[in-house]
């Protein structure tokens, strides 16, 4: 049996998103030249209920795309046997804009890495924030977040997991401990 802990229901995912929402407004004074871009499979939806936030409260529409970063991890080979890629879909400019990449968990660094790598395949933003509903221990790569919902302090025993209602019918954050 797995042991869990809950860390935020349905409502807590809002308030901790609203949250976010209002601070990438307000560090970036404005959504001028602002575009979202989340890291599939649940980092592309927290941004698009990120834009749709920030277009009630602003008024104005900020792009959003998604990548899938799969081909580009440095564990692609040992990650799956037959690894499902996705496409990416940035259909706006990248080119001397500001991004803010969107995930769920920001873990050991190595999914951003690949999405940096990724990104700059479509052009040279001007600038790349991170914003990450959870983060957690266990960091491997110096990457850091501009942006975190909930600092979750984790052992490497424990996963998070990351419920978004579009994919699982639910809002929600766990962390469960693997059996021993």
């Amino acid at each position: 049996m797995t042991a869990s802990r809950s860390i935020l229901d349905e409502k807590g995912v809002s308030r901790t998103l609203t949250r976010m929402a209002h601070e990438i407004v307000e560090r970036n004074r404005g959504t001028e030249q602002l575009a979202l871009v989340g890291i599939r499979r649940r980092g592309d939806q927290l941004a698009k209920r990120l834009a749709a936030m920030i277009r009630e409260f602003e008024g104005t529409e900020v792009p959003v795309g998604a990548l899938d970063i799969n081909l580009y991890r440095d564990d692609f080979q040992v990650r799956a046997a037959q690894p499902v890629v996705r496409r990416s879909e940035i259909t706006f400019e990248v080119e001397g804009r500001i991004i803010v990449l969107i995930d769920d968990v920001l873990f050991t660094g190595r999914t951003i890495r690949a999405a940096l790598d990724e990104l700059n395949d479509f052009g040279r933003a001007r600038r790349i924030q991170l914003g990450v509903l959870i983060n957690r221990d266990g960091r491997e790569l110096p990457i850091q977040a501009d942006y975190t919902g909930e600092y979750v302090a984790t052992v490497p025993e424990e996963t998070v997991v990351v419920l978004v209602r579009e994919i699982d019918g639910e809002d929600g954050v766990s962390v469960e401990r693997k059996p021993t």
